[in-house]
């Protein structure tokens, strides 16, 4: 994997954000928008994903967390792979806890398949994380759930998406919110009219708040 694209803290660092790119994107990619919103004592991680041929896009190779085989819903998974992927971001959470920052105090963030790893990812982390900012994606290996969570249920989790979305169906958003209801205390979902696979002011306001909330200063 390239190195990730890192914004340190100015202040004291206290808190921890790894915010995860959609398919064929890079960490650059959202570097600017997290960094614009993140509060001072929270150090920014936005990785890059590795190069690997996607078979959703012909077999062409781009930057991806995991293969997408199809965007069907009841369609294959690369179950290794997103297992895989997994294990890289909790080294991720691993190397911020080593270096002093508790898993209470890291946020983990990401959009589209980046967003699917984030949530996947957060829910089999055996430790309960400061919170999951899943933007116009889904929960992968759904059906190994609750089977497959580690996390306390208690985990914070704000999902965002637009109703318009030609990409991740609005419709996969609205069942990962109800599988989530089953598995975590008090997740929140939140759509936006008209937004299609991107983000949108409103929405980097939601997650601005969300991140304020569950990584405060102290």
């Amino acid at each position: 994997m390239a190195s990730p694209v890192v914004i340190a803290a100015t202040t004291k660092h206290t808190g921890t954000l790894i915010f995860l790119h959609g398919l064929g994107d890079t960490g650059q990619g959202w570097a600017s928008a997290i960094g614009a919103l993140r509060p001072s004592h929270v150090k920014v991680i936005c990785p890059t994903a590795p190069t690997m041929p996607v078979t959703l896009n012909a077999g062409f190779r781009m930057p991806s967390w995991f293969d997408l085989k199809t965007l069907d819903a009841s369609g294959p998974e690369d179950e290794d792979g997103i297992k895989q992927a997994a294990k890289t971001i909790h080294a991720m959470i691993d190397s911020e806890v080593k270096a002093g920052i508790p898993p209470g105090k890291i946020l983990l963030g990401g959009f589209s398949q980046g967003g699917a790893l984030a949530l996947y990812s957060a829910l089999c982390y055996p430790e309960r994380l400061a919170g999951v900012i899943a933007l116009s994606c889904w929960l992968p290996l759904r059906k190994s759930f609750p089977a497959a969570q580690k996390s306390p249920d208690d985990i914070p989790v704000l999902q965002c998406h637009g109703d318009c979305d030609p990409v991740v169906p609005y419709k996969w958003g609205q069942m990962t919110a109800s599988l989530l209801k089953t598995l975590l205390k008090s997740p929140e979902f939140k759509s936006y009219r008209g937004m299609m696979h991107t983000s949108s002011d409103d929405e980097l306001k939601d997650v601005k708040e969300f991140v304020d909330k569950h990584l405060p200063s102290q």
